[in-house]
Order: C-alpha cells, then sequence, then structure tokens
C-alpha cells in the first residue's frame, strides 16, 4: 500500500521507470509517447546526456549554497544567459523553483516597485478569465480559472478579471479579427479606467494561453494595444511565460512573436525541461534599480532560490536549445504539425477549433460544431480522453471547463522539440484511436 498522497486518491497510475527519448516506460515495459511533455515541461524528452551530465557533475562540485550568503557560478552563467537573449529592457533574473513561484514572486515584486516609486496607492492586480498562473494562493488569485479557485476562493487576494483574447468562442458575428483584437484590448483599459488607474500596479496574462484554454494565442495587435494601456496608466506589464515560453512556441520568449517585451517575465517548465525543478521571474533595469535606490532589499524568498544544480541543469538545457537551433527546429516544425492535426481532425464532427503555435497546439471539443457548442460538463470528456490516450500509449493533456471554468473540453499537445515527423504523425494515430473510443 503506497504512502505517497496522488493527485487523485482513487487512482493507481502505473510506476515510470526510464525515458527514452520522446517515450517514458512504465514497470511492465509499456512505453507512453509523451505527446505533452508531462505539463509542457519535457522539451528535450526524457534522456539528454549533456543535462544529465551537468548536473552530476554539479552535484560533485557543490550541490547547495543558501543565496543569503553566496552566489554560484551556474546561477550567474545562467541568468547572463537568458538576459542576453531576452527581449527589451530585461535585465535581472530571479531564480526559483518552478512556474508557481516565479508568479508568486512577480506580483510581489510590483507591488513593492510602486511602494518604493512612491505610489503605495497601487494595489489592484488585473487578469483574465480563463487564464493559470499557478496553484499557490496568489498565483490562484491571479488565475482566472473559477474550478481551480471555488473550494479556496475565501483565502484569495482580490483580483479583477477581464475577458481573454479567445477568437474561437467569443469574436462575434461578422466582426473582424481586427476589431475583435481592439474590443478585448479595450476590456482591460475598461477595466483599469473603473478600478481607478492611479490604483492599478500590475497586469498579468499568458501570451498563449496554456492549461485551461488549451493553446490560444492572441490575435492582430492586441498585445501591442495592451501595453500601451500598460505605458500609458503606469502599470506594470506581467507575461506568464512557464508553459508558453523557452522555445515552446517557436520563440526563446513567446512574446516576441507579439512584438511585445513585458516589464516583468515568469518562465519555469521548459527551463529545466523536467531534470530539475526550476523556474524564474525576469525584470527590467528600472524596476531593479528602483529597488536598489530605495530599501535595497526585495522582501521575498524561498529556500532554494538559485539552487547550484538546478541552475547547472538548466544552463545545459539552454545549451542544448542552442547547439541544435531547436527553438528554429520547433519554429519549422510548428506548421506541418499544425497541418497534420488538421488534416487529421479538422473535419471530425466533434472538433471545433484547432489552434497553437508552434509545439503547442490545442484541439477543443464540441458537441455542436455549428454552433459551437460545449458538451455537458456531466459526459466528462475530458477525463475520458486522458484514459483513451493513455490506453493507446498517449500522453496528452485533457482539460474540462474551457469556456468558462465549467463547460467545454480541450486537448493540450506539447511534444518534445526532438520529436521526429514520424512521431507526430504517431502522436495523431494514436490521438485518433482514443477519439474514435471515446466518441464513436
Amino acid at each position: 500500500m503506497s504512502h505517497v498522497f496522488p493527485r487523485h486518491c482513487h487512482a493507481a497510475p502505473p510506476t515510470a521507470v526510464a525515458g527514452d527519448g520522446c517515450y517514458l516506460v512504465d514497470a511492465e515495459g509499456r512505453r507512453y509517447l509523451d505527446g505533452s511533455g508531462g505539463a509542457a515541461v519535457s522539451c528535450l524528452g526524457h534522456s539528454n546526456a549533456r543535462v544529465a551530465e551537468a548536473i552530476k557533475a554539479q552535484v560533485d562540485r557543490l550541490a547547495f549554497a543558501h543565496t543569503g550568503f553566496f552566489t554560484s557560478d551556474p546561477a550567474e552563467a545562467l541568468a547572463d544567459r537568458l538576459i542576453a537573449r531576452a527581449p527589451g529592457d530585461l535585465d535581472r533574473v530571479y531564480l526559483v523553483s518552478g512556474g508557481s513561484e516565479a508568479v508568486e514572486a512577480a506580483i510581489k515584486l510590483a507591488r513593492q516597485f510602486h511602494l518604493e516609486n512612491g505610489e503605495p496607492e497601487r494595489r489592484h492586480l488585473v487578469a483574465r478569465r480563463q487564464s493559470y498562473h499557478g496553484n499557490t494562493l496568489g498565483a490562484l488569485a491571479a488565475g482566472g480559472n473559477a474550478w481551480r479557485r471555488e473550494q479556496f476562493a475565501p483565502l484569495l487576494i482580490d483580483v479583477s478579471h477581464v475577458a481573454p483574447c479567445y477568437a474561437y468562442a467569443e469574436r462575434e458575428e461578422g466582426e473582424s479579427e481586427t476589431d475583435y483584437a481592439a474590443r478585448a484590448a479595450q476590456a482591460v483599459e475598461d477595466e483599469f479606467l473603473r478600478l481607478g488607474p492611479e490604483t492599478v500596479m500590475a497586469f498579468i496574462a499568458e501570451p498563449v494561453v496554456g492549461a485551461t484554454l488549451g493553446a490560444v494565442p492572441a490575435v492582430g495587435d492586441y498585445f501591442a494595444r495592451v501595453r500601451a494601456t500598460c505605458d500609458r496608466h503606469g502599470v506594470l506589464l506581467i507575461l506568464d511565460e512557464v508553459m508558453c515560453g523557452m522555445g515552446r512556441t517557436g520563440h526563446l520568449f513567446a512574446c516576441e512573436a507579439d512584438g511585445v517585451a513585458p516589464d516583468i517575465l515568469c518562465i519555469a517548465k521548459g527551463l529545466g525541461a523536467g531534470y530539475q525543478p526550476i523556474g524564474a521571474m525576469l525584470c527590467t533595469k528600472a524596476i531593479y534599480e528602483r529597488i536598489a535606490a530605495g530599501t535595497g532589499f526585495f522582501q521575498h524568498g524561498h529556500t532554494y532560490l538559485g539552487h547550484p544544480v538546478a541552475a547547472a541543469a538548466a544552463l545545459a538545457v539552454v545549451d542544448e536549445l542552442e547547439e541544435h537551433a531547436l527553438v528554429e527546429r520547433v519554429h519549422a516544425l510548428g506548421p506541418r504539425f499544425l497541418a497534420m492535426l488538421r488534416e487529421r481532425f479538422a473535419q471530425h464532427p466533434h472538433v471545433g477549433d484547432i489552434r497553437g503555435r508552434g509545439l503547442f497546439q490545442g484541439l477543443e471539443f464540441v458537441a455542436d460544431r455549428a454552433a459551437r457548442a460545449p458538451f455537458d460538463p456531466a459526459r466528462g470528456i475530458a477525463g475520458k480522453l486522458k484514459r483513451a490516450a493513455f490506453a493507446e500509449g498517449l500522453i496528452c493533456y485533457p482539460m474540462p471547463g474551457t469556456r468558462d471554468g465549467r463547460r467545454g473540453d480541450h486537448v493540450l499537445l506539447a511534444p518534445p522539440f526532438i520529436a521526429t515527423e514520424a512521431q507526430l504523425e504517431e502522436l495523431c494515430d494514436k490521438l485518433g484511436r482514443a477519439l474514435a473510443a471515446m466518441l464513436p
């Protein structure tokens, strides 16, 4: 009998014992194609020798040094590498242990920046419905997914949530993409004005919405408009690239596709590629210098900040991305993957939309294609698809609640960057069989 507290008390998952490129292997020897990289984590697959060796070598040199006393060579080198490639004026890197920690740090830094800038009235955070920013209390409050938040609502800080840029479900009949982008962006400014723009500290969004919407990019000039709105009102723009960043969309930083740069950026998952738990918050030089000129101390911290082994692993991940041109590979392979999905599923009677960027794609399921009507939540479509795909030897990321936290279902696909076209075809084959078993 296991003493592990599992994600679901009534599930008995198989035991993973090995990784082999794009596959995981269980104790019975069964192989599973990792079509979602876990949760868009395993961008290099599961047996990268370079990263494994970097971890071993760092453990032999130095396993841990608390950042209250020391910095370390891997942390310094990783920060230098990230900033050399980061967009805009991002200049400082705060290394943490995962995405939720990065978002918590971003929210707190935004508040402290305004305090030290002489604007203590800036206290409101604005986010979007159907976003996901993590599971710690601050990150969960920022997230706009109703069912994740519901039971913890009494514990959450008050965050305003506006409409996402979700063209498939929320663009009106006859509305152009340009007009829809303008309307969705205007919702952000309208909320600033409702709250009083002088009281708003930050707006947070995912450039490509991952878990909650299923790889939904913004359309048109939405983010350019949002950036201009934030600048006009002195509001910091926080972009959450925990899931969509580090090459996943075909750009090292996902916001590059939208031609914008944030004041604060959060990354994680693909940064460590699953080999070590690591995330990072990046901020501009102006934010850092305001803290440095004021108290000189960011009132935040965790024990494993800048962990040397995690930083060494992440540095090796970045080395792999660059030396093997894997981000460029994702950029080139993404349209072919999207074409495969559309060829296979675009005419499926219950696939309403196929969307995404790079190797970050989503399929949304509907009961009625013409009306874009989701299935009754009682059907449990997402859960059934996950089980059917797993039975076919495919790991994918189905989620319920796509439309409003209760109705709607989608599947997120995020295969490793090293996947071959044959393996992407295998993914489509297995997903097709799972759909046929679930929705005959």
